[in-house]
């Protein structure tokens, strides 16, 4: 605990909305005791200011500094002391800018109204009391393997061991197959991924395997898999099966770059796959050209058309046990190889989304007609053509093409006419309906992530041995898709390539190079103790009070990365480096014994009863708490500050580091003191979003049922306390959410327990 704190006041910071020496006469007066040394500086962010607070920290052995003035989220490199606890109070964005007179009218700088005083007196105290519950956090040091586990030896897993290398760390690399090089061994060319980005490109994938095999920092395992994975970030260990036995490899960190499979093609028998040899898919097309195989010159590619969707007159075609087969989603397409038909129908019948590797493979293949045949047609016929980025250059070839023809159409019978096919097709570019008699027809598959076929990684985690809740991403390894690309649910593993999504080659290799510098960052993070996001460097993990736990497995079963096991009694047994302090585990807990040396229910408890809290709402007005995420509503907030759009000055925000570390009990204290409402303000959640830490906005809404409960019996009512939804650019929305909280709580009136 922080019991010697040098407060510091920012005067240029806060303006001329406040009265400093009021304040510091006021922070003398109440905390004399704790805080020997009360200050302010015209400038804080200057060099002699900051000297001068250290030279405070040395002559008065000073353990907190408070330093009032602008958000945490601003300067925050200028203000690192050693050997101290630092806290910040919001003085300018949650108090100056934010403030609003009650009746909504604006206030001018040269008044201090009595309301905004009472703001800053608020925050000034709940920041002492912040730190005095506060210790430092001391370290878990992890003296971790320098090795990165990569699973996958195609084109992306090839990538990731020889850039790990590069930077100095040694891999040991798994792949199924009896040799290296994935899919892109029966790639005849891809499309390009080198400047000028006009032609097709050689991926050489020989010269690419040749230079991993002769690396003496690389381990290569063919015709293996990973059979176990134990352990935690920096302290792994893998057991790999290979066909000479099992080996046991130490490792820090895993790349997971094992790709994806061809979706089932009965998916594609409306389109003719099946009933004629000329409909084939972009593999086995890709194969023909590969080998050298005769291609007729007329060609039909169809793409990201909605192979379910009834043709004219006949219903669905999809087969018997697709049940989950709805009209309004296509498949996504993909990359054209060799590979088996992922026949598994318990896997995700289609992928609601589509994508931009079906076009430039598609352009790429109609090049090869052209290449073949100097009077050869390619047809294009398409839903949407999605090209992305420097690909747009390949497409404009293309376009220029003679051979080559294009056009947006809606794909109504394909018909087998002994050696032709007939397409026939609606709402063209070209003009209305048209039938195209053509020699070949080639069709995309689905791109199924092979994550989608069961557990790769075969965890040895209390939570099981793979992935949770991949249905969301259609089987896809759960990075957060929004924030964090790369992660998965489990700290030290890093997804890359189309694993991750679909992607094209160029894509899958950046993402090689990105998921290797996560998975080293790990490692790094790991040996010094602290956190990987969304809190780097964060040197706290949960502390158990063991005596008074329950065993009731609420925190290992909530935590959203698996960081807990536990014992044959149902005591958790922590794996620190798997943590990334997101707090889920102490909200979850019912008995209060989970808690962080800086970050604690009892520091919150404490926050919350230093807010001042009129008995007479009628003539002083309500008091409302927000407890906001860290992550989105904090800068929600601080932006709308910022652009001049203020709040109303009955409510105290509390940062917290997710709404899943926010414990009942909590809201229990801010009731029971007599505030009116309690707003809890994380990010957004469901199928289009994702909280930082997965499931914190999910669970506190689950929890906050309980809440509603509790309320009820105690005859105060439910909607006193409130969840709301913020992306971290909805900051203008974020002073009409508090706004429309605060007539509701206006008109119910005061809290029932005021003035006890």
């Amino acid at each position: 605990m922080a019991t010697k704190i040098g407060v510091y006041f920012d005067q240029s910071a806060i303006g001329g909305g406040l009265d400093v020496e009021e304040l510091i006469s006021g922070v003398e007066k109440k905390w004399s005791a704790l805080c020997p040394v009360v200050k302010s500086f015209p400038i804080m962010a200057k060099e002699a200011a900051r000297a001068e607070i250290t030279a405070d920290i040395e002559e008065n052995e000073l353990d907190g500094v408070l330093l009032c003035g602008s958000s945490p989220r601003f300067d925050w490199d200028l203000y690192r002391f050693t050997g101290v606890q630092v806290e910040r109070v919001s003085l300018r964005e949650g108090c100056v800018l934010a403030y609003k007179n009650p009746d909504g009218t604006p206030h001018t700088e040269d008044e201090a109204p009595e309301l905004l005083t009472e703001m800053a007196v608020d925050y000034i105290n709940m920041g002492v009391v912040k730190l005095q519950k506060s210790n430092r956090p001391t370290p878990q040091l992890v003296e971790g393997s320098q090795r990165i586990l990569v699973l996958g030896g195609g084109w992306t897993g090839l990538t990731a061991a020889k850039a790990a290398t590069e930077a100095g760390y040694k891999v040991t690399l798994v792949e199924k197959d009896a040799q290296l090089g994935g899919k892109a061994l029966n790639l005849w060319y891809t499309f390009p991924i080198t400047p000028p980005h006009t032609t097709p490109y050689d991926p050489d994938i020989a010269a690419k395997v040749q230079e991993i095999t002769a690396n003496s920092e690389i381990t290569v395992l063919t015709g293996s898999t990973l059979k176990s994975l134990s352990g935690c970030p920096g302290e792994y260990t893998a057991v790999i099966t290979t066909p000479a036995g099992e080996e046991t490899h130490e490792v820090g960190s895993v790349v997971l770059a094992t790709g994806w499979q061809p979706q089932n093609t009965a998916l594609l028998e409306p389109l003719g796959y099946g009933k004629s040899p000329k409909v084939v898919t972009t593999a086995e097309f890709e194969k023909m050209n590969k080998l050298g195989t005769p291609i007729p010159s007329r060609v039909a590619f169809i793409l990201n058309t909605d192979l379910c969707k009834p043709m004219e007159g006949s219903p669905c075609n999809c087969p018997e046990d697709a049940a989950a087969c709805t009209p309004d989603k296509a498949p996504a397409k993909a990359e054209a190889e060799e590979a088996p038909a992922y026949t598994d129908m318990e896997s995700p019948r289609h992928l609601g989304y589509s994508n931009a590797v079906n076009s430039v493979v598609a352009l790429k293949q109609a090049g090869y007609v052209t290449q073949r045949h100097e009077d050869g047609i390619a047809y294009i016929l398409y839903d949407s053509m999605v090209v992305q980025g420097v690909h747009e250059r390949f497409y404009k070839t293309a376009q220029n093409i003679p051979g080559i023809m294009m056009t947006k159409a809606d794909i109504r019978e394909v018909v087998v006419q002994g050696e032709t096919l007939l397409v026939r097709a609606d709402n063209t570019l070209i003009g209305g309906n048209i039938e195209l008699e053509v020699d070949m027809i080639v069709l995309p598959t689905g791109m199924v992530p092979t994550t989608a076929k069961g557990p790769i990684m075969q965890f040895e985690y209390r939570q099981g041995p793979g992935f949770p809740d991949l249905a969301l991403f259609d089987g896809f390894a759960d990075s957060n898709y929004i924030c964090f690309p790369y992660e998965t649910r489990r700290t030290g593993v890093y997804a890359a390539g189309c694993v991750r999504q679909p992607m094209t080659m160029d894509s899958a290799e950046e993402d090689a190079y990105g998921a290797t510098l996560k998975a080293i960052q790990c490692i790094e993070s790991a040996n010094h103790g602290v956190a990987v996001h969304p809190r780097s460097g964060d040197l706290s993990y949960p502390i158990f009070n063991f005596v008074r736990c329950t065993q009731c497995k609420r925190c290992t079963e909530e935590c959203p990365f698996g960081a807990l096991d536990d014992d044959e009694k149902g005591t958790p047994k922590p794996n620190p480096s798997r943590c990334r302090r997101c707090g889920t585990c102490m909200g979850a807990c019912p008995e209060r014994v989970i808690s962080f040396e800086n970050y604690n229910i009892d520091q919150i408890g404490s926050m919350i009863r230093e807010i001042r809290v009129p008995d007479d709402m009628a003539a002083e007005g309500p008091r409302v708490l927000i407890l906001a995420c860290e992550n989105d509503a904090l800068p929600a907030f601080d932006m709308a500050a910022m652009r001049g759009t203020p709040w109303n000055p009955y409510v105290r925000i509390i940062p917290v580091r997710c709404l899943g570390s926010v414990n009942a009990i909590w809201v229990a204290d801010a009731m029971s003191k007599g505030i009116d409402g309690v707003m809890l303000m994380g990010c957004k959640y469901g199928d289009d979003y994702q909280c930082h830490f997965v499931k914190g906005s999910e669970i506190c809404n689950r929890r906050k049922e309980n809440i509603a409960e509790t309320l009820n019996r105690l005859g105060v009512e439910p909607d006193r306390v409130a969840q709301y939804e913020v992306a971290i650019d909805e900051y203008d929305k974020v002073p009409q959410m508090v706004d429309e909280f605060m007539r509701m709580i206006f008109e119910k009136g005061p809290n029932p327990f005021k003035g006890y």
